[in-house]
């Protein structure tokens, strides 16, 4: 099973009052296992950078002004989601702005169906916790000392770490190789080693006539045995 876990930067907090993306980053999970192929981009968001959003995420509108519009880069971002589930924390925000760039360049939104909110999924686990991704790092022990500000990438790639555990941990990984499905599970299982060992006569288990006269002595010899008040 193919997942995309992204994440994006914006210029505010709702695109319906003129926010744009100005950045997104998405890792690739096959089987819940990181694949290694990532997407990034910044983009030009056509307009100023509020200094309250450039404090969280560090994008400047001078360092987006030579960065494609979205309309220019967007065949490939869709390209990457393909029609896989696209899982982010607090989905809604970000499926937002997404929808909001393709909505601007007349392309189909991506359908709510695909959308998976591990903001959602942490209330249902741990009711009652902080499940912002800072807080949900530090209860999986997921390394983010690297993380200063917000950086779409960065934080996908944090969000994916704490997907996995979220639904059960690494182990989910384990026997979903298609390849090892294949083979029969006695080839695979581990063996002992056999060893040839020589032939011992069994020892005697029963006292001697000897042994047990020497035990007689020795209770005769206690005084006032237990056994017999």
């Amino acid at each position: 099973m193919r997942e995309i876990v992204f994440d994006t930067e914006t210029t505010g907090l709702d695109p319906k009052t003129g926010d744009r993306m100005v950045e997104i980053g998405c890792v690739e999970l096959m089987n819940r296992v990181p694949t290694g192929e990532t997407f990034h981009a910044y983009y030009n968001p056509e307009r100023d950078m509020p200094p309250a959003a450039e404090e969280v995420h560090g994008l400047s509108a001078a360092f987006l002004s030579d960065k494609p519009l979205f309309r220019d880069t967007a065949d490939a971002l869709l390209e990457f989601l393909g029609d896989a589930p696209l899982v982010a924390h607090n989905a809604g925000f970000d499926f937002g702005f997404l929808n909001t760039e393709l909505e601007l360049i007349e392309r189909e939104a991506i359908s709510l169906d695909r959308m998976v909110d591990t903001v959602q999924i942490a209330r249902k686990k741990h009711p009652g916790a902080k499940v912002s991704l800072d807080a949900l790092c530090s209860r999986y022990g997921v390394d983010r000392s690297h993380r200063v500000k917000h950086g779409a990438l960065l934080d996908a790639e944090l969000l994916a770490q704490v997907y996995v555990e979220l639904l059960g941990g690494r182990q989910i990984g384990l026997g979903l190789d298609p390849e090892a499905a294949d083979t029969d599970p006695s080839e695979a299982a581990w063996k002992p080693e056999t060893v040839a060992r020589a032939f011992r006569t069994p020892r005697p288990h029963a006292a001697s006539a000897e042994e047990l006269a020497r035990h007689k002595v020795f209770l005769e010899g206690i005084e006032s045995p237990l056994w017999n008040n």
